[in-house]
């Protein structure tokens, strides 16, 4: 069976996904310890976190900015830059790291022509590492969006570049 990689949905407007992401945060409105919840679920709709989503975020929750910041910026699952339409994070957890996860990494980053954290120009892709996605059996593990991909190799990367035209 031939894997598929899922493209993002169809872009909403702005004005669309504010709307989404203030209905959503209604839902918690007035319950402690729900901000990595609402700021998973805004980063869902939106794509990222921006600073005027974090302060959206901050006013209808009533809490600093300088929380709704500190949280977004500490967790790696969330980011205040837009990612490509295609995000590849590849797994370095210890049992890919070790069954060659950094040479996947050399692949990606020369074919890409990326940093790791970085989206290449045309949008397509941004280039992450995980510390472990939970498929050690599988190992080495990326994930194409949220499609993993098992036992990849530098050789594997040209074909996987390609599932995403």
């Amino acid at each position: 069976m031939e894997t598929v990689v899922h493209k993002k949905p169809t872009p909403e407007t702005e004005a669309e996904k504010r709307e989404r992401i203030v209905a959503m945060m209604q839902e918690y409105q007035g319950q402690t310890g729900c901000l990595i919840q609402v700021l998973h679920r805004a980063q869902e709709i939106y794509g990222y976190l921006p600073v005027d989503i974090q302060q959206l975020i901050a006013e209808t929750l009533d809490v600093p900015l300088s929380e709704v910041s500190g949280v977004s910026s500490f967790y790696s699952l969330f980011t205040t830059k837009p990612r490509g339409e295609y995000t590849i994070r590849v797994c370095l957890g210890t049992a890919c790291y070790v069954r060659g996860g950094q040479d996947i990494v050399k692949k990606l980053r020369q074919t890409l022509g990326l940093e790791l954290g970085e989206t290449t120009a045309d949008g397509k892709f941004t280039l992450e590492v995980m510390r472990c996605i939970g498929a050690c059996g599988l190992a080495p593990a990326i994930t194409v969006n949220e499609t993993v991909m098992r036992q990849v190799n530098p050789d594997k990367i040209g074909r996987i570049l390609a599932m995403c035209d």
